[in-house]
């Protein structure tokens, strides 16, 4: 039969073909056709034939045709056919399909519905008829029948659409449906539609078919819907990712099914999406612009939502475009700093962590992305590097003011910028870890920086680099051209920088010679130069290579734990290099250094300071470090034993001119000498076993030289007078005169050197009464020129004299000393250490000393000296340092202690204030110590295992000692109160109380007696007031809210100040005797506006949320609502307390200044929150039909009566007692004839400067009325009936004050002039008249 048709189909013979198609029985066409199809044999030619037969014109043709169709669709799904052959069928099916009438084409359609709905899809092919289908019958405009009704074409096409995504739909068909409706016209309902429910199947599909799925959505977004297509895939994987996390949490998870997600498929299929994505924007760039678009406006509402793994990971792949980047990185930086910014505003107020407990933070995720690209996501990593250096580079370290650098590192990184900069080395770091092709990059990059940023700090860089080094300590091996390359440019570097880089690179010197030798190279020729900068560099260079390249048979002492990461590489140095080289590589450098020696003091400086870690780490190098110092110090060594002074000083100084400059540093000669033989006869002369005798004696001789010599100079120098040194109290001490600046050189060459030997002969005595003696004979010396150095310089009143000189003393013997002086109770030590106690100028001495080391550490983060730079050593000093300034204190008070006839601080007040810095240092620099620095200073616990330690136990056991000690100063009478040692007291408190935890008993014991504290005590020093205040204030704010704390205090300033109304008494109700007469204003009350100013920020912020939680209209509209009426609330409450602070003090006379400056300010910044609070309540009157909240009208009502009319009360007394000392001013003037016009301008300036808030207060308080009409009338709620008329601000007439002048006027008129009554009677009605019709129209 098929070959009869193909026959009669050749022939053209019409009317046969049709009767031979029309003689088939109804099921033997379509068998026919597949016999023919599965034969592969002419199918396209036999259905052709068919079509040819079926006429649309005739019925019978149009049904012949649909039953063609229908019997072809399944054919083609069932897969028993050729590709090649269900193309060829599918696009003839396509090309006869727009011949089809309406009817027809919507049977079809509705087949092929049912067809998808039954699920009996399987390769998809038909579906391209369908899309044929359906586009023929959306231009159809025929009437078709669909239920009772009839619709056009178009509007068929649409319900079919409509039921087709309200279906269910196989899983499998989900890719082949979403690329058959690209080929259909949609409109932008439908199309909303199509990827809603697309979207929707997610996550019903196997995660390997959703980057396809991907791919097509993303092509249909070409049609519209960019939008949702966007935010419906972040939205998936940020729940999958969600879901991954809480899977790792719970890993044994009972529910078997949850654990079917491979985090390695999870990533990679990620990664496939973002790469669809950004081939997308590449192809359309306003997908880009959307998506940006898109994550700004989420970001307002949930950042969480908006900046999850997923959505930052494409933005960093897009970031690679150009024409994106700007915007992307703008939008990535913004969000970070606000992140931050938002997290410290959390954790500064408890009242905000109960309102918004869960805060997003963005670092984390960023850091999370980083760990996520390592399943290959190649196409972040650049954007990943390009973000960490903007991170850095924007918001690096600033120069402070005088060109030193406001380190970051040292303390904790509270501030957002700060946190903003790590969080940009983080990512380099940890991009570094992961990504190996990228290391050579990064790398470069950082050097690149170091060098081209030498004037700005680059401590961050030079911390990364270090880190990098750390972390692949032989991937600089690979890039030693480029870190040869950075060497050449050493000299033009400044020196903390080039300590930084050599620090950081240099674990490569010890496993690359050529890097090593062309660092060599460039540092001698440093040596060289004329800048002396690039002098100091080589200098730095040569000690680091110096203390790291160990001579074989070196000590490896175990307390040279240098902090420059000797350690970074684990092979040992002696696997490259064998020991003779090493010797040979060592003294080669030793004789580059001793050129140094005739060079400017700075290079000798560096130096000697130097030496001692050299000597530490390198021991074989003793004997030639000894002998190069010993050579130095004989050319200023007077050997004669009855010569005074002992030391040529003449030789340490160099004229250039009319200049005087310091030639030869003596004192830090001698200080080096005196450390490395300590060093030295303490561990290399213990240690030496049978060693070659002529070494040893050699050895010996410069060992007992030294000796010899300190102990000649010591003797001599207790001898010596000042005038010895050209020195006395009639010297010229002036640093304009060239003799004055050599005096000064002298005596702080003088001073250091006695310095210098007290540490020597206290070490080397053994507790020996004489050499204590000597040691309070060098003291004497040394004080009687700190004595004339410190008049001379109050008398010169010039900057340079008040600089106390660093002492030499070394942190160690700093501690040691203090020990031995207040803490050494053995028998044998007694009466030597007698000596130096009955010296109290020396225990002074000893303390400040102490507090000296302490304040350079805590600026600088290390002290001068050996070990000034160990962390660890650093650490086990000021523990011992603590421990006897505490003990002294608490055992001697300041008020028992004699000071003396000598001015200055007594011991006990240094003592307190060097306790201040070690807490403060100790915040800042060792956080993660602070259990153990805890545990140190509380003798009774030794024991105790770390992980015991309760730091808010010892803590509070600390600050109860330092209460005691207030409690007594406040205590005292007014003769014996000492108001800077009150003052410290407050101040180690408050230091002290940032370690308590806020949610713990102790803290909240703490709380309750600050608050006492205050209450009861009516100080009247300002500074220990103030201190007192902001010490209560930051505990409460960590407690509660401290709003209910300022009404108080308020109502208290109020009471000491009177009313602004004079005949109003005002009920003395006194909360806190701490605020009085001498307190009140401005000390305390700028304080509270202080405090109220910050609730403000934090009532602001909190309607900000408000606002974005209104705007949200996500799924979860329970939680949203729930938590919108907490915040509403929280903020009426705040507001509500705020406002009768306020209403007591705008009633306040307050004196003119500061205090009403600040108060107008605060009223203005009030009213501007109130309206943001009622713009808020009519956005929710827009979007729900909520009423006003009963809470809300009671706000408004209680700032119409009593807040609005106190402050025009306010206003008017602000303008008086301005007016008044005006016209004071202008009275004095007369007097003196004088500058009178210059006098009163300048009290006219400040007028108007002082009532410059005034417009603003009134223009705040009248947009806060017009949005109240506003509410009003949106909500049918009458709130402006508790708001009374504004007082006109340009036009006043104080009727009381009117009607008097008038009577007045009129006794005087009456007694003038008695004959003309009439005249006078007539004409006052006129003189009365205007005011009351002025009077009436106001009514």
């Amino acid at each position: 039969m098929a070959q009869r048709i193909l026959q009669l189909a050749a022939e053209e013979s019409p009317e046969r073909l049709q009767e031979a198609l029309q003689g088939l029985a109804e099921g033997e066409l379509g068998d026919m056709v597949t016999r023919q199809a599965l034969r592969g044999r002419e199918t396209a030619a036999l259905l052709r034939g068919i079509f040819r037969g079926s006429p649309c014109s005739q019925p019978s043709g149009v049904l012949r045709r649909l039953q063609v169709y229908k019997h072809c669709v399944p054919l083609v799904e069932s897969g028993d056919l050729h590709v090649g052959k269900v193309s060829e069928i599918i696009g003839l099916l396509m090309l006869e399909a727009r011949q089809l009438p309406g009817h027809a084409l919507a049977e079809l359609a509705t087949s092929f519905v049912e067809v998808i709905k039954g699920g009996s899809l399987s390769n998809g092919k038909s579906l391209e008829l369908f899309s044929t289908v359906l586009t023929a019958l959306s231009n159809s405009k025929e009437s078709l029948a669909y239920g009772k009704g009839e619709l056009n074409g178009e509007e068929f096409k649409k319900q079919l659409i409509n039921t087709l995504c309200s279906s269910k739909w196989d899983p499998q068909c989900v890719i082949h449906l979403a690329n058959m409706f690209r080929d259909i016209p949609l409109s932008g309902e439908e199309l909303q539609f199509v990827v809603e429910k697309v979207l929707r199947m997610f996550s019903k599909l196997d995660l390997q078919e959703i980057p396809p799925l991907v791919y097509q959505l993303l092509l249909l977004s070409a049609k519209g819907s960019k939008k949702t297509v966007l935010e419906g895939i972040i939205s998936f994987f940020n729940q999958l990712d969600k879901k991954q996390k809480e899977e790792q949490r719970v890993p044994q998870s009972a529910d078997l099914e949850v654990a079917t997600l491979p985090l390695d498929q999870l990533r990679h299929v990620e990664g496939t999406v973002i790469l669809h994505i950004v081939s997308a924007i590449n192809l359309d760039q306003d997908i880009g612009e959307e998506l940006i678009k898109h994550l700004k406006t989420e970001q307002q509402k949930d950042p969480g939502k908006a900046l999850c793994p997923f959505s930052v990971a494409l933005l960093l792949s897009i970031a690679v475009k150009h024409r994106l980047q700007e915007q992307i990185f703008d939008f990535l930086k913004t969000s970070i700093t606000r992140s931050c910014k938002d997290l410290q505003f959390l954790q500064a107020s408890k009242f905000l962590q109960d309102l918004c407990p869960q805060q997003y933070d963005v670092t984390a995720v960023i850091l999370e992305v980083v760990k996520n690209s390592a399943f290959g996501w190649d196409h972040v990593t650049q954007g990943l590097v390009e973000l960490g250096f903007s991170l850095m580079e924007s918001y690096e370290p600033k120069k402070s003011f005088g060109g030193k650098t406001a380190e970051t590192n040292l303390g904790l990184s509270k501030m957002p910028a700060q946190q903003a900069c790590k969080l940009g080395a983080s990512i380099l770091l940890e991009t570094f870890k992961v990504h190996e092709p990228i290391r050579s990059d990064i790398l470069e990059q950082v050097l690149n920086r170091v060098l081209t940023k030498a004037a700005s700090p680059v401590s961050h860089f030079i911390d990364l680099l270090s880190n990098i080094v750390v972390s692949a300590p032989l991937v600089l091996q690979n890039s030693s051209s480029r870190v040869t390359e950075t060497f050449d440019n050493l000299s033009f570097l400044p020196i903390d920088t080039v300590q930084g880089l050599l620090r950081a690179v240099q674990p490569l010197l010890k496993v690359s010679m050529s890097v090593r030798d062309s660092l060599i190279l460039v540092l001698q020729k440093a040596i060289f130069s004329r800048q002396l900068d690039a002098r100091k560099a080589a200098v730095a260079g040569f000690l680091l290579l110096l203390r790291n390249f160990k001579i074989l048979g070196s000590l490896t002492s175990s307390q040279c734990s240098q902090a420059i990461g000797a350690t970074q590489v684990q092979a040992d140095v002696h696997a490259c290099y064998n020991s003779a080289a090493n010797e040979a590589f060592c003294l080669e450098i030793l004789g580059s250094l001793r050129r140094c020696l005739s060079q400017q003091a700075d290079v000798r400086l560096m130096l000697y300071e130097g030496f001692y870690d050299v000597l530490r780490r390198n021991s074989q190098l003793a004997s030639s470090i000894m002998e190069t110092l010993l050579s130095q110090i004989k050319q200023y060594y007077l050997p004669q034993p009855d010569l005074l002074p002992p030391l040529k000083l003449e030789g340490c100084i160099m004229a250039q001119g009319d200049q005087i400059f310091l030639q030869e540093p003596l004192a830090h000669l001698l200080c080096c000498i005196q450390h490395c033989l300590a060093w030295y006869k303490s561990t290399v002369h213990l240690c030496k076993g049978a060693e070659d005798d002529e070494e040893e004696e050699e050895e010996v001789g410069f060992e007992q030289n030294f000796e010899e010599m300190l102990e000649s100079v010591t003797r001599r120098m207790i001898k010596s007078e000042l005038e010895d040194f050209e020195l006395d109290k009639s010297a010229d001490f002036s640093p304009s005169s060239g003799v004055g600046v050599k005096n000064n050189i002298y005596a702080i060459q003088v001073m250091g050197i006695c310095e210098v030997l007290i540490e020597y002969n206290f070490n080397t005595g053994n507790f020996s009464k004489n050499k204590f003696e000597d040691v309070l004979g060098l003291f004497t010396c040394y004080n009687k020129l700190s004595e004339i150095l410190k008049e001379k310089a109050g008398k010169n009143k010039s900057t340079l004299g008040n600089k106390i000189a660093r002492s030499f003393l070394s942190m160690a013997f700093v501690s040691t000393l203090l020990t031995a002086l207040f803490r050494d109770n053995a028998q044998s030590h007694e009466e030597s250490l007698a000596v130096l106690r009955s010296s109290t100028e020396f225990l002074r001495y000893a303390v400040s000393v102490a507090l000296q080391k302490v304040q350079q550490l805590e600026e600088t983060g290390q002290t001068d000296g050996p070990d000034g730079q160990n962390p660890d050593k650093m650490f086990q000093n000021l523990c011992k340092i603590t421990r006897v300034l505490l003990w002294r204190y608490t055992s001697i008070p300041t008020a028992v202690e004699e000071s003396g006839k000598k001015k200055g601080k007594s011991i006990s007040l240094l003592c307190l204030e060097g306790l201040l810095r070690i807490f403060n240092t100790m915040q800042q620099l060792y956080t993660a110590r602070i259990p153990q620095f805890l545990q140190a200073l509380d003798i009774t616990d030794g024991d105790a295992e770390e992980a015991d330690i309760n730091v808010t136990e010892k803590a509070a056991f600390q600050i109860r000692q330092f209460q005691r000690s207030l409690v007594n100063q406040l205590s005292s009478s007014e003769d014996d109160f000492n108001s800077k040692e009150t003052q410290l007291l407050i101040t180690i408190l408050s230091t002290l109380s940032k370690l308590l935890d806020p949610g713990s008993q102790q803290f909240l014991q703490f709380l309750t007696w600050t608050v006492k504290i205050c209450k009861e005590n009516a100080l009247e020093d300002l500074s220990c007031c103030k201190g007192l205040l902001t010490l209560l204030f930051s505990l409460h704010i960590l407690y509660k809210s401290p709003v209910s704390l300022l009404r108080e205090l308020a109502q208290d300033i109020h009471a000491c100040l009177g009313d602004i109304d004079q005949d109003v008494e005002i009920e003395s109700c006194s909360h806190f005797a701490i605020v009085n007469v001498k307190t009140a204003a401005p000390t305390v009350c700028l304080l509270v506006l202080g405090q109220a100013d910050k609730v403000l920020e934090e009532v602001d912020w909190l309607i900000k949320r408000l606002t974005i939680l209104g705007s949200d209209t996500s799924e979860d509209s329970t939680q949203a609502s729930n938590q919108t009426q907490a915040l509403e609330k929280g903020v009426i409450l705040q507001l509500g307390t705020l406002l009768t602070v306020f209403h007591e003090l705008v009633q306040t006379a307050l004196p003119a200044g500061s205090c009403v400056d600040s108060l107008l300010r605060s009223l203005s910044k009030t009213y501007t929150i109130l309206t943001s609070l009622i713009k808020h309540y009519i956005q929710a009157c827009r979007s729900t039909s909520n009423a006003v909240p009963g809470r809300l009208e009671k706000l408004v009502k209680l700032s119409g009566s009593h807040l609005t009319p106190q402050c025009y009360s306010f206003i008017t007394y602000v303008q008086n007692i301005h007016s008044e000392s005006l016209s004071f001013a202008e009275e004095k003037n007369k007097k003196k004839k004088e500058d009178e016009t210059a006098a009163v301008s300048t009290v006219m300036a400040k007028v108007l400067r002082e009532t410059k808030p005034i417009p603003n207060l009134i223009f705040a308080i009248e947009q806060y009325e017009k949005f109240l009409i506003h509410l009003s009338k949106k909500s049918k709620v009458n709130l402006m009936q508790y708001m009374k008329l504004s007082t006109s601000r340009d036009f006043r007439i104080n009727a009381s004050m009117l009607d008097s002048v008038l009577q007045e006027h009129n006794t005087e008129d009456a007694e003038n002039e008695p004959d003309n009554n009439q005249s006078s009677t007539a004409e006052q009605p006129d003189e009365n008249q205007e005011p009351q019709k002025k009077r009436r129209r106001k009514k």
